[in-house]
């Protein structure tokens, strides 16, 4: 199982306390239908079924192309470049950040979601809080690119797939909990926690750019020539 799988579930758990700044307000607000208990849990979990749902489309996706690059041979240059792509995501200042999210590209993709949630809102049905979590998952997150980068790491599709599901499990405890007890968290809070989010995209960059490097080290940096003995064995077949 590559280090991407197997660190997936944990970039979710200890990277969701970055989604309550983010996604947070919509899970809180989320309204319940028939106002009862039951209801409350139950439309709580077809949001959070819908994120998954809509991540692990995106690991599908994602994977494939990865797959692509490693028949390719850019395995290895691969990861290294996603490594590197993370680390500088990291540093880049929050300003410059703001200025990409504002973006009138970015705004094309994220105001008709944003408008759908909102319509989705007044629904107020079982139906709509599985909607509202497809949605939210296709809304720019940087917490979500890096667990994609992961997905384009694990070289195929079903193990993409399988990177984003354990993220978005990861991230479900967290983002449950924000539904009950979100309006008692205090903003300081949440950004002091929050800032633990780059150091977990540090150590996943800095394990792409090992990994693509070939040091021989197992399951973190094997050696490439026994990637490509794999890769000519499935060749065979």
């Amino acid at each position: 199982m590559s280090p991407e799988i197997l660190t997936a579930f944990f970039v979710g758990l200890f990277g969701s306390f970055h989604c309550i700044g983010m996604c947070g307000p919509i899970a809180i607000a989320l309204p319940i239908p028939n106002s009862n208990n039951l209801s409350f849990v139950t439309g709580r979990l077809l949001y959070n079924l819908g994120r998954i749902t809509t991540y692990s489309f995106l690991g599908a996706v994602f994977g494939l192309l990865g797959s692509r690059l490693v028949i390719s041979g850019f395995q290895q240059s691969l990861s290294i470049a996603l490594g590197v792509a993370i680390v500088i995501a990291v540093l880049i200042p929050r300003g410059y950040k703001t200025k990409i999210s504002q973006h009138k590209l970015v705004q094309k993709i994220t105001l008709p979601l944003k408008s759908g949630i909102s319509d989705l809102f007044k629904r107020g049905t079982f139906s709509s809080m599985f909607l509202i979590g497809l949605l939210n998952g296709f809304l720019p997150c940087g917490l979500v690119y890096v667990a994609l980068a992961g997905a384009i790491a694990s070289g195929d599709a079903i193990s993409g797939t399988t990177v984003m599901i354990l993220f978005g499990l990861g991230t479900v405890p967290t983002m449950f909990a924000a539904t009950i007890f979100g309006k008692f968290i205090n903003i300081n809070i949440r950004r002091k926690i929050t800032k633990a989010v780059p150091v977990f995209a540090l150590v996943l960059g800095l394990l792409f750019i090992l990994r693509g490097m070939g040091l021989g080290i197992p399951y973190i940096s094997p050696k490439i020539s026994a990637q490509v003995v794999n890769q000519s064995n499935l060749d065979c077949h």
